[in-house]
């Protein structure tokens, strides 16, 4: 095998609350992930030049080891002493700084497809086991499917398939800082929390409207104050049909739930005349989980 080509696909959060920071300085989560089927492709083909050369149609995405996707390639061909390079040809559709884990599954693709292509010989929990290095969200990016996340977003535990439904996924033109919402996120007795335990148990009786109802993102407290257009985002996906309607995340990106195709065909397209939003596709649940 001389090249593969993989999707990397991108994750919402059904479910995010935060449970306390740390005394190292991270914040303590539980997460509800769920794998949608919005991707980006990535082409990964050995070369005779040493080193890692990637290529993306977006060009001001960093082609160094600023870039995931460098840094797990990298990891992989120190450990295994691997000299022959690669070129990696990354298309982007996943919105940059979206909340969905564009970059997170851009490296988990990268170390999926690097031990195929060199036949390294390791399993997708050995493979998690160095993405976390990369980054936290990698692991899961890795496993797919619904999955409860805990500790700082690496402690995985899988859940069962989510209810498949239409996604509408929204994405306004500002960016948010991840760091700046868990600057200021505040945690005392005045915070509302999702209930995580009750959408978990929605999503075993495979009950649409209990999913629904119990969504929640504590980061919402913080990202929606600061940029409203996420609240009219929401607002506009309800108004359209959507069964809930969230942010994913630390944002902006905005998902909405729906009932049936043709409602949520509706609601694109209402979202694409509203102006709101940058970014607008329809997609769908995703449940195959990596073996």
């Amino acid at each position: 095998m001389n090249e593969i080509t993989l999707k990397a696909l991108a994750k919402i959060n059904l479910g995010l609350d935060v449970v306390r920071k740390r005394d190292d300085g991270y914040h303590e989560v539980r997460m509800v992930m769920q794998t949608i089927h919005l991707y980006d492709m990535l082409s990964v083909r050995k070369s005779s030049t040493p080193g890692i050369q990637i290529r993306s149609n977006l060009s001001f995405l960093p082609v160094n080891e600023n870039n995931l996707v460098y840094k797990a390639g990298k990891l992989l061909m120190e450990e295994y002493g691997i000299t022959k390079g690669v070129t990696v040809e990354l298309f982007k559709r996943i919105p940059v700084a979206a909340g969905l884990a564009g970059g997170s599954t851009d490296a988990a693709a990268m170390l999926y497809g690097m031990n195929r292509l060199f036949g390294l010989g390791l399993s997708i929990r050995e493979l998690m086991e160095r993405g976390v290095t990369i980054g936290a969200d990698v692991p899961y990016c890795l496993m797919r499917g619904t999955a409860l996340a805990e500790g700082i977003g690496e402690e995985l535990s899988s859940l069962p398939p989510m209810v498949r439904c239409p996604v509408l996924i929204a994405k306004p033109s500002v960016s948010v800082s991840t760091k700046f919402v868990y600057q200021n996120l505040k945690l005392d007795e005045s915070t509302v929390h999702p209930d995580i335990h009750a959408l978990i148990t929605d999503i075993r009786k495979k009950d649409f409207d209990g999913i629904c109802k119990n969504m929640g993102n504590v980061l919402e407290s913080v990202t929606v104050p600061s940029y409203p257009v996420i609240a009219q985002i929401k607002e506009r996906m309800l108004a359209s049909g959507a069964k809930a309607a969230m942010m994913s995340g630390s944002g902006p990106t905005v998902f909405g739930l729906f009932a049936d195709n043709e409602t949520a065909k509706r609601a694109r397209k209402d979202m694409r005349e509203s102006g709101l939003a940058r970014q607008v596709y329809l997609t769908t649940i995703y449940n195959n989980r990596r073996k």
